[in-house]
């Protein structure tokens, strides 16, 4: 009886850790790979003729050497990249960031509306609040990530509390992600 007990045991323990190591990162959980932890992974619905959407989240380097997010994926866009806004002569433009996102040895950078953001290019079909959009982010020393974003409503800010207890939710005008001016 006593081994069969021990076997169930070792089993639902192998389980288990199968379970964590296949599913993807939830949204409100801080997740760890290699020494890059990423926190609150958040986009916005989009209208329903926008081909694009930002991608937002925090990511700390716990470790002591920079590493860099070179590159990502979803299912949801025909392309994902690395984007950065800034303001020349008045106008807010937005260029793709050469190289990936740098993330310096202990420190954190912050993905965000209006600044570096994850820009998923080519969505299929709009995305809507309360589904996540599964994500593949790949560091260039930590390897290879695959991460829910939290879908929050058009125009959010934020995304809503109750996914790190930090964040509110800001309503915006419903612009969506497309008035935004591309750089070459």
């Amino acid at each position: 009886m006593k081994i069969a007990v021990a076997r169930a045991s070792a089993l639902l323990l192998t389980l288990s850790a199968i379970a964590v190591a296949i599913l993807p990162a939830r949204a409100d959980d801080a997740i760890m790979v290699g020494a890059i932890k990423l926190e609150t992974p958040w986009t916005r619905a989009t209208p329903g003729a926008a081909k694009a959407g930002g991608g937002f989240m925090t990511i700390t380097n716990t470790g002591t050497e920079p590493d860099r997010l070179v590159t990502g994926a979803s299912p949801r866009a025909a392309k994902v990249e690395f984007h950065e806004m800034s303001v020349n002569d008045g106008i807010m433009v937005m260029r793709e960031v050469d190289g990936g996102i740098e993330i310096p040895a202990g420190a954190t950078v912050e993905l965000k509306p209006g600044g570096t953001h994850v820009m998923y290019m080519g969505i299929e079909s709009p995305f809507k609040m309360g589904e996540t959009v599964p994500t593949t982010l790949t560091f260039e020393k930590a390897g290879t990530i695959d991460v829910d974003f939290s879908v929050e409503k058009i125009g959010a800010k934020t995304p809503a509390m109750g996914h790190d207890g930090h964040g509110m939710t800001q309503d915006a005008p419903e612009t969506g992600d497309g008035e935004h001016k591309m750089a070459k």
